[in-house]
This record gives C-alpha cells, structure tokens and sequence, in this order.
C-alpha cells in the first residue's frame, strides 16, 4: 500500500484541532450549561428537552462527532434513554465533497496523474458518511471498484471531538453515577482513532478474508493495494441490495440473510476473537443467487474491528454455559474474566437481567423471532433500564472497555432480525459456532489469522 503525500501534512494539526475545538465546545458545551443550572436549580424532569437541544447541537456539526453520538446511542444505558432516543436520529450523512474538491484529495494521495491509475472515476459519491465517501471507479483491467476517500483534516477532527466525548460522559457520571463508563470513553475513542487509518482497514479486510474463506454466504472484498493509502482505501466493488428492501421477501429469504449475518458476527468471534463492532444497516448489502434468491450478505466496512484476547471468548462461553446449567460459579468466573470487580451477590443478579437478555434466544432451543412484539429502536431499551434502576440501588459498576462493541454487536444483530422477522433457531446456530470451543485454539487461529493479514506488524 503506497504512502501518500499528505500523510505528513494531515496529521493532529493545533490549527485545525483548535477550529474544530471551538465549533464543537460551543454547542456542547451550551447544552452542558443548561444541564448543570438545572442541576444547581433542583430542576428536574428536563432530560428530555436538553436532549433534544444536545442532538439538534451535534447535528449542525456532521463529522466524527456524529459516529460518536451515534454509537453512544447504541450502548444500552451509556447514555439516559432520553438521550438515546434522541440521538439515535441524526443522520450520519454528510455534505459530500464536490467535485473539485475530490480531485485535490485524490492528487494528495495518489498524485497529480491519479486519473491515469483508473479507466473510469464516477464524480458523484455512491454514499457519503461522518469520516469520508465513496465513489465508483473501474480499474484499467475492467474491475469496478470502490473507493473509500477520507475527508481532510479528520485526525485533526477526531482529537477534538474526542474530547468533547469526554465532557458528555463526564456529564453522565456527575449526574448519574449509577454506571462508570471511562473505560467506554477509552474504548470508543481507540476505536475511532483506528477507523482513520485505512492502511490498518486494508489489513481488516485481509483478516477477514481468512477467517470467512469457507463461507460461501458472506463475501468479502479484495483491496487494491497500489490503488490504497492511509486515507484512500481502493475495494472491489460488490453488487447487492439494501437488506430493507428484502423485509417482505418470504420467510425462507428473510432467515437466509438473517442466517448469513449471524454467521458473519457469531463465527469470528467464537473461532478467532475477532467481532465486527457496527453491524449498521450501511455496512452490507444481500446479494442474490442465480435465480434471483438472497444467497448471502457482503460486509462492506471494515473500520470498526474489535480483536480480543481468547480469554475474553472463553468467558462468554463460560457465562453461556453457565446459565444454561444454573452454574453459579461458572457465571462469576465469566464475569471476573472480564474484568468486573467487587462482585457481590447483588452486583452477580443485576448483570444477569441483562446476560439473560443477551443470552436468551441462544438458550431456547426452538424456532423463534429473536424478541417477539419488539421494535428494533427499542431493542435491549427495556432491559438496559431495569439493570440501570438496579444498579442505582446496588451499584456503581464500572463497564469493561471490552463490552462497548461486544454489546454494540449484540443489539444491532438484534435489530437485524427484527428487521427481518427472521425466525430461526438461535440455539442451534449458537452452539454450532462454540462446538468444541477451546481458548487455546481460538488462540493458535487467531494469532494464524492476523499474521496471515500483517496485523501481527501493527
């Protein structure tokens, strides 16, 4: 994968940095006014209205601090569910960058003859999100292609919103201190950092080439190295349809692609430690046999990818077997292979509302939705806010940065099938990706796995 030019010159810039401080700083930091003099004033019951001012704040502003808000709305209780609801609004559409900006991008990253490098190079983005477009091209050799180019000036970006990230947690812990989420802060904001650098996407999609090669129902793309840097990463292009445009296909279709999703999320996981932190609906498409049927799903991103150690897949095991055994001291054993500390007999109950929640479909061995009635907005809602009522009483606890895109996984998968209406046997599927699950083999894949991608170098 080549260097590109402006590697050096768009690096955490103080000057852009300090711009995007200011934008940001202010319309955060106006709703965080509000909150405290309320606070201050005994005022209470206006969570709701401070909500919908912080979402109308981060939605004038686009940009990374967007995916932030976004994916804070997908992790039960990490926000009040007031402000979830809010913030589970705004569009991660941004303005696209027009056509002449586009071709100064390009020249900084593949130089000034780049348009020689493709046959063709659609001047319109095909979509255009909170760190970068994508536009089609076709190769010299007849390969469409799709290539992913970052807006300028995003680590500079990144930075700052980072740390407005950090004001709106602390916010919650001050107010709300029922749960600890700095490790969330952490987590999320290693992540996002990881999400800029396309070089290490490159390689994301190579681990999961390796990992998915027998999968015949999950299609993962190739990338074009010489077509790729840190900030333009060049794929093939995939055909296939929005997964909403199937929802009132017959039922066999639905489970078809609820089925290879599963099998996307679930067998990574369990076989190499590895999960796909943003099941969003953007990030795949379904593409069909030859008879016009849904045969698949191909994963398009690859930017949010979240490797954990094999201790980490051993305690979700743990935690499964142990509920379905009724085996006490296998649950606490999960719970403190992740990470949770000063557990109590209380603390063990109000974590299992929501492992039960999780783990639910997986132990009931039939055909059936994943949550019967339930809309996927408010998929986990009801179960995040008993544990957060009980952790008032009992709590606080702090969230092991390993659960923000574990948990992520879980609920958007959730919200797949309920779009779907899929109705399959969880169980089934669940235990054939555990079938004689060892941590030391996880161990040996994965650490296979990421050398064959060159993760192992980074």
């Amino acid at each position: 994968m080549a260097m590109s030019p402006s590697d050096d010159r768009e690096k955490n810039r103080f000057s852009a940095r300090a711009k995007r401080y200011a934008r940001v700083s202010t319309s955060v930091g106006g709703v965080a006014a509000r909150m405290a003099g309320q606070r201050l004033m005994g005022s209470q019951g206006h969570r709701a209205g401070n909500a919908a001012a912080l979402a109308s704040a981060l939605g004038g502003l686009k940009g990374p601090i967007m995916k932030v808000a976004q994916l804070l709305a997908t992790i039960p209780d990490a926000v009040p569910p007031e402000y979830a609801s809010e913030l589970m609004k705004l569009q991660s559409q941004a303005p696209p960058m027009g056509w002449a900006f586009v071709k100064r991008r390009m020249s900084a990253e593949l130089g000034a003859d780049w348009q020689v490098k493709f046959k063709d190079f659609e001047h319109h983005p095909a979509a255009a999100a909170s760190l970068g477009q994508v536009h089609r091209a076709t190769a010299l050799s007849g390969e469409r292609l799709a290539c992913k180019l970052q807006y300028p000036d995003m680590q500079s970006a990144v930075e700052a919103d980072l740390t407005q990230l950090q004001l709106l947690l602390s916010l919650r812990k001050r107010f709300d201190p029922a749960i600890d989420t700095s490790e969330i802060a952490e987590e999320i904001s290693e992540r996002l950092r990881e999400e800029l650098d396309y070089a290490r996407e490159a390689k994301h999609v190579a681990l999961y080439q390796a990992m998915l090669k027998d999968e015949a129902a999950v299609r993962v793309p190739n990338v074009w190295p010489d077509l790729s840097t840190g900030r333009l990463l060049t794929l093939d292009w995939l055909d296939g349809d929005r997964l909403l445009a199937h929802k009132d296909d017959p039922l066999a279709a639905r489970n078809a692609i609820a089925t290879a999703m599963f099998t996307a999320w679930w067998f990574p996981f369990s076989r190499f430690g590895v999960i796909h932190g943003d099941p969003h609906l953007g990030n795949y498409t379904v593409f069909a046999d030859a008879g016009g049927a849904p045969a698949g799903i191909n994963l398009l991103d690859y930017g949010c990818i979240r490797i954990f150690p094999p201790s980490f897949v051993g305690g979700v095991v743990d935690l499964y077997r142990g509920l379905q055994h009724g085996d006490d001291e296998r649950v606490v054993h999960a719970y403190e292979t992740w990470g949770f500390k000063r557990l109590s007999r209380d603390l063990i109950d109000t974590l299992n509302i929501w492992a039960r929640f999780i783990y639910g479909p997986l132990l009931d061995d039939r055909v059936r939705t994943i949550a019967d009635g339930v809309k996927p907005s408010d998929y986990g809602r009801k179960e995040a806010f008993r544990v957060h009522q009980a952790l008032k009483q009992k709590g606080p606890v702090t969230v092991p940065r390993e659960f923000v895109f574990m948990d992520r996984a879980a609920i958007g998968l959730g919200a797949v099938f309920l779009h779907l209406a899929a109705e399959l046997n969880f169980f089934k599927l669940f235990n054939e990706a555990i079938e004689a699950f060892d941590v030391d083999a996880v161990a040996a894949r994965q650490a296979q796995a990421l050398a064959a991608a060159g993760l192992n170098k980074l």
